[in-house]
């Protein structure tokens, strides 16, 4: 096969995942985002590459969101949302934060591939993505290797929330590339 017919099935497995996800819970993540005073997004590994764009695109649209784990992130409060990508559910770093948060009292976000896991388990809301985790590479729910299914629709999936959030405070992109880094 060529790359062609790879993106080819890359693609329709994108499609399947990401019509999958449940959109009133999807829709509970956006009310918490317009409801909340900071946005906090916490991932590992390339999920936490997710996370960062993620927050990128929330800066663009003017909200007060940041990365866990970044020299200049603020502390967590009750008023804000804490969102954690994490395909098992179980990375002991991110769940260590997510109890944290929920101790706290801030409104906690799962996305995962396993709501019954330790994180999602701990969640106010919980976006499940059906695709395999990284440790599952023989579930034959994707031709890619490791959690590139749940990584690439947690980007997708985020973008697409970005779309809504947009959608329901009226901006477009003009309005976004005005936030746009300077400095470049």
């Amino acid at each position: 096969m060529n790359t062609t017919g790879f993106a080819d099935e890359i693609l329709a497995e994108l499609k399947q995942t990401l019509t999958s996800i449940d959109e009133e819970q999807a829709e509970k993540l956006v009310t918490g985002i317009l409801q909340a005073k900071k946005v906090f997004v916490a991932g590992g590994g390339r999920s936490g590459f997710m996370a960062k764009a993620f927050v990128m695109r929330m800066m663009h649209v003017g909200l007060d969101a940041y990365v866990v784990g970044e020299t200049v992130t603020p502390n967590l409060e009750t008023d804000d949302l804490f969102i954690v990508g994490s395909g098992s559910g179980e990375t002991q770093s991110l769940a260590a934060m997510t109890q944290k948060a929920k101790a706290i009292g801030a409104t906690v976000v799962a996305i995962t591939t396993n709501p019954d896991s330790t994180i999602g388990s701990l969640a106010d809301i919980t976006i499940e993505i059906s695709a395999q985790a990284k440790a599952d590479s023989s579930s034959g729910k994707s031709i890619q290797p490791m959690g590139s299914l749940f990584e690439q629709s947690l980007l997708l999936f985020y973008d697409a929330v970005i779309l809504r959030f947009m959608d329901k405070k009226g901006l477009n992109s003009d309005t976004m590339y005005g936030r746009h880094a300077n400095l470049e």
